[in-house]
C-alpha cells in the first residue's frame, strides 16, 4: 500500500496537520515524512498567470494597437521566487509510492485555486485526490476533515469559479491598466510633476479606491449647518416630565 500525501497552503498549517496526525515525522527539504504519510505545503500561490509578453514579444511594449488582449488559451507559469518549493511539491505529487493525495489548502475558492494550479502545472496523473474541508484548524476538526474527505471532483464547480474569477481579474487589469495609462499618463505626470506613471486598474481595487475617493470628497465638501434643539417641560395631572427635540 502506498503513502498518503497531505498538501497544505502554508507551513504553519502543515505543522498543525502534523500535530493532529500524531505520526513520527522526519523533516526533509520542504516537507515532512513518516512511515505512512508525507506532508508538504505551498507558500501561498506557487503558480500565476503569464504576462502578455509570454504569448508574444510584441505585447511587451504597451500600445493601444495591441489591446484588448484576450488569449484563446490562457498560459500559466511557476513564480520564480517560490520555484524551489514548487519543484519539491511537484515531485511529491508525482512520486510513485504516493497513491492518495489529501488536498488541505484553505477551504474556499482561493484555496481550491492554489492547489489546482499546482496540480495542473505538475501534470499529476493516476492519483486519488481527496479534498479536506474544515472550518477551523483544531486537532478534532482536522481529523474529521480527513475522515470525511470527498473526492476532489465534488469541488469542480468551485474550481471552475476560481479560474473564471482569476481570468476576469487578469483581463480587466491587463487591458484597462494599459488603456488608461496610455491615455492619461502625460496629464498625470504633468500634474504631479513625476517622470513615470502607471494607472493600475483592478476589479476590486478600483471599486475600493472609488469608495475612498467619494468619502474623502464628502469630508472636504462638508459644510457646517445651524443646529437647533428645543427643550420643553410639561406637567400632567399625575406626573411631571421633560422633552427634547432636535
Amino acid at each position: 500500500m502506498g503513502k498518503k500525501l497531505f498538501i497544505a497552503e502554508k507551513p504553519s498549517v502543515a505543522a498543525q496537520f502534523a500535530q493532529a496526525l500524531q505520526s513520527r515525522f522526519t523533516r526533509r527539504n520542504g516537507y515532512l515524512e513518516s512511515e505512512k504519510e508525507v506532508l508538504t505545503w505551498c507558500v501561498g500561490h506557487l503558480v500565476t498567470m503569464s504576462y502578455p509578453d509570454a504569448y508574444d514579444s510584441r505585447y511587451k511594449r504597451w500600445s493601444l494597437d495591441t489591446i484588448p488582449f484576450i488569449p484563446q488559451v490562457f498560459r500559466y507559469e511557476v513564480i520564480d521566487s517560490v520555484r524551489k518549493q514548487f519543484q519539491i511539491v511537484a515531485s511529491l505529487l508525482n512520486r510513485k509510492d504516493v497513491d492518495l493525495i489529501y488536498i488541505c489548502t484553505d477551504s474556499g475558492r482561493e484555496g481550491e485555486y492554489i492547489y489546482r494550479l499546482v496540480d495542473q502545472e505538475a501534470r499529476v496523473q493516476n492519483k486519488v485526490k481527496k479534498r479536506v474541508w474544515i472550518d477551523s484548524q483544531t486537532e478534532e476538526e482536522i481529523l474529521r476533515g480527513i475522515r470525511e474527505a470527498k473526492d476532489d471532483s465534488a469541488y469542480d464547480n468551485l474550481g471552475a469559479a476560481a479560474f473564471l474569477r482569476a481570468k476576469e481579474d487578469y483581463l480587466m487589469g491587463i487591458n484597462f491598466s494599459r488603456a488608461l495609462t496610455l491615455k492619461y499618463r502625460r496629464v498625470i505626470q504633468d500634474y504631479l510633476k513625476i517622470e513615470k506613471c502607471v494607472v493600475s486598474v483592478g476589479r476590486v481595487m478600483t471599486c475600493v479606491l472609488g469608495m475612498v475617493v467619494n468619502r474623502e470628497r464628502e469630508i472636504r465638501n462638508f459644510t457646517k449647518n445651524i443646529f437647533y434643539r428645543i427643550d420643553g417641560e410639561f406637567t400632567l395631572k399625575t406626573q411631571k416630565g421633560e422633552t427634547k427635540e432636535e
